[in-house]
């Protein structure tokens, strides 16, 4: 590969390290402790005047005062000062280190733990070892990477200079970890679906393709893993969830990305309210799990997610804030008409479910800051809900908002094969007219139905976006370690 300047540097001080016998990347480490544990346990330790052995990068500037060098280790956990000697490290390597390594190769370093004379937690050196030799210098501004295109094009090094993007995924895995938690102690039971399937199914998505060679068949990377979970209802588990990445061939703004990350749930003999309670409940224990409390900071809003949340329903939330109502404008003309007279803004959509879809995304979506429920969809945005007993051109679906995103969305699911199948059939009409993300017609999901589907609740959430929320980030991307990014321009 061609080097630069800085990194032949590098490389020139790697081979005359060989030359002197020194692998610059040896099999095997040996550390004894993590510097997180030294930081709890300091005192302790250096009382003991055990030997400790660290491992970790050498981070920040390095000082070279006469006989005596200072540098900082990180190791993931923590942060240490290496307080090095020329007697006690020896003439050879306190030389190596002056002259052959650099910020951001990893060592071992093997010492006494003491504190120095202003009071700073070191360890006093008396062995290093090379354990990696960076040939890439970190960037100009040791203040961090600044440019926020490259810190998601090159996570990794986004990850060794802001120690806060570091804790951003782990209050993400902590999250998700609670997630689980809460699910489990209820008895749902974690499974696997497929990514790749045969019918796409179980959102408004257009998805990616692929093609099987072996088999000589088209598939489709999979959009919800809704189908498969219920066709285990079917199957006769009470309750079953899967946390997974789904696809949907889209747009990428701030809240979304081609590669997102679901949690879907299914539990037999329940409905839509009995999920708005676990909702409640996900989003407590995540937000105290991220955060040690049960609100967070967004944007400079103070979100609450102790229970209960706000309730309305759609045909509610769009009258109060565009004065339409859409149980009175049922047609496409009709809702296009009124929206004309309300003097409104909206880009034309091929169907009357659609056009809603975008009134309330436009007008009400951005004004739900504070944890909502909007119940009562109509049938043409939901045709995998039950509808309402007593308003049959509604279905038993709501969708979570918080902080103007939609972070998650739950049916009470259809269980009736013969309704199902219409519902596909008018999907399928609502495709030929233009709507490319009409749902497909899955004739083996209706045969499951035919086995017998007990009533069912269904819920899915958006994990990417919650971390967004509970993280304070305003782009999906600070939340999803490595996102897509268009191709660099050569």
């Amino acid at each position: 590969m061609e080097l630069n300047d800085l990194q032949a540097q590098r490389a020139a001080k790697l081979e005359r390290l060989r030359a002197a016998g020194i692998d610059p990347f040896p099999t095997r480490a040996a550390p004894t402790h993590q510097v997180a544990e030294v930081l709890a346990r300091f005192d302790d330790l250096a009382a003991a005047a055990a030997p400790v052995t660290i491992a970790g990068r050498i981070v920040g500037a390095r000082r070279i005062m006469g006989k005596i060098a200072f540098a900082h280790l990180d190791d993931g956990t923590g942060t240490l000062q290496l307080w090095i000697s020329r007697a006690d490290l020896g003439e050879v390597w306190f030389e190596r280190f002056r002259d052959e390594l650099d910020t951001f190769d990893i060592v071992q370093a093997s010492g006494i733990l003491r504190r120095t004379k202003t009071g700073e937690a070191s360890l006093f050196v008396t062995a290093l070892t090379l354990l990696a030799k960076a040939i890439n210098p970190p960037p100009e501004k040791w203040a961090g990477l600044q440019d926020v295109e490259e810190r998601h094009r090159q996570r990794y090094l986004d990850l060794i200079v802001n120690h806060e993007v570091r804790e951003i995924f782990r209050a993400r895995a902590r999250a998700v970890t609670a997630m689980r938690r809460v699910l489990d102690a209820r008895g749902f039971l974690e499974v696997e679906t497929p990514v790749l399937q045969p019918v796409y199914g179980g959102a408004a998505a257009r998805p990616f393709t692929t093609y099987h060679n072996a088999l000589g068949q088209g598939l489709y990377l999979r959009i919800a893993t809704e189908l498969y979970l219920k066709r285990l209802i079917v199957g006769g588990y009470p309750g079953v969830y899967e946390i997974g990445k789904n696809f949907r061939n889209e747009g990428v703004d701030r809240s979304h990305n081609p590669e997102f990350t679901m949690m879907e749930c299914y539990q037999a003999y329940a409905d839509y309210t009995h999920m708005m309670l676990l909702v409640e409940e996900l989003m407590r224990e995540m937000a105290i799990a991220a955060t040690g409390s049960p609100r967070a900071r967004y944007q400079g809003q103070e979100l609450d997610f102790d229970r209960p949340w706000a309730r309305m329903t759609m045909a509610e939330a769009i009258v109060e804030r565009t004065g339409i109502d859409i149980r009175e404008v049922c047609t496409l003309g009709a809702l296009r008409e009124a929206i004309a007279a309300a003097n409104l803004k909206l880009e034309p959509k091929p169907t009357w479910g659609k056009q809603v879809d975008e009134l309330f995304s436009e007008y009400v979506q951005p004004h739900l800051v504070q944890p909502t429920f909007i119940l009562d969809y109509p049938v043409e945005l939901s045709p995998l809900a039950k509808r309402k007993p007593d308003d049959p051109a509604f279905t038993e679906r709501f969708e979570a908002f918080v902080a103007g995103m939609e972070v998650g969305n739950a049916f009470t699911e259809l269980n009736d094969p013969f309704d199902q199948e219409q519902r596909f059939l008018e999907q399928g009409r609502d495709f030929a007219a233009g709507d490319e993300e009409a749902h497909q017609m899955d004739t083996d999901f209706l045969n499951a139905l035919l086995y017998g589907m007990p009533p069912t609740g269904g819920l899915g959430m958006g994990i990417d976006r919650i971390l967004m929320v509970l993280t304070d980030r305003p782009n999906i991307r600070e939340v999803i370690l490595f996102p897509h990014m268009r191709k660099r321009e050569e």
